[in-house]
């Protein structure tokens, strides 16, 4: 049977575990985030980097997987574009850390709403994903509508602290502020994006 399954039988690939290993590494880099900027955490900050390898990595690992494989348990086309979209969560938080480090800024405490709102967000996407491969839609739909609960609350608070740098006079402070506040929100979209993909995920497997 070994010699059946290695060169008759078609590769299976356990996409449950894969999906889901990248779903918590996205979390990790987001919940990272939050701790280096807004707690001064450095052991976070240190961890940052490493995430981003991590993201990438999973990424890398799991579309090679799925060019591979010809049986999968989900639409392909589905499972790339989660794949995709769990990897543009690591790479804007990446570009927010870039463009922080740029600035000079270490200190973002008083954004402390938006960023446990991210982290948050990113937490139902990690439950919504392990719950996936237990065929919960309903559980699954809950988890993706408060993600989208969240991230209106998430634009909201943009929002206002945008109306904030507006009452200022320094336009570089202004300038500087605004385009971090845009980067946030990126992370926010790409973590609405994903929720939604895995919903269409669970809905074709139904």
């Amino acid at each position: 049977m070994g010699f059946i399954e290695k060169f008759i039988l078609p590769k299976q690939v356990d996409f449950d575990r894969a999906l889901q290993a990248q779903a918590d590494a996205a979390r990790d880099i987001v919940s990272d985030m939050q701790q280096t900027y807004v707690n001064q955490d450095e052991q976070a900050r240190m961890r940052l980097a490493l995430d981003a390898g991590k993201t990438r990595e999973l990424k890398n690992k799991n579309m090679v997987e799925l060019l591979d494989v010809f049986i999968t348990s989900y639409d392909k086309e589905s499972i790339y574009r989660i794949i995709v979209q769990l990897d543009w969560i690591g790479l804007s938080v990446n570009h927010f850390c870039t463009e922080a480090d740029a600035y000079g800024i270490e200190s973002l405490a008083e954004y402390a709403l938006i960023f446990s709102t991210l982290r948050e967000m990113s937490e139902m996407l990690s439950r919504g994903v392990q719950l996936l491969s237990r065929h919960k839609l309903h559980t699954i739909s809950r988890e993706i509508s408060d993600i989208h609960d969240q991230y209106d609350v998430m634009v909201g608070l943009c929002a206002q602290a945008m109306a904030e740098l507006f009452k200022g006079d320094d336009c570089k402070h202004i300038i500087m502020y605004r385009g971090l506040l845009w980067q946030l929100k990126e992370v926010g979209k790409r973590i609405h994006i994903a929720a939604n993909t895995l919903e269409d995920m669970a809905i074709k497997r139904v």
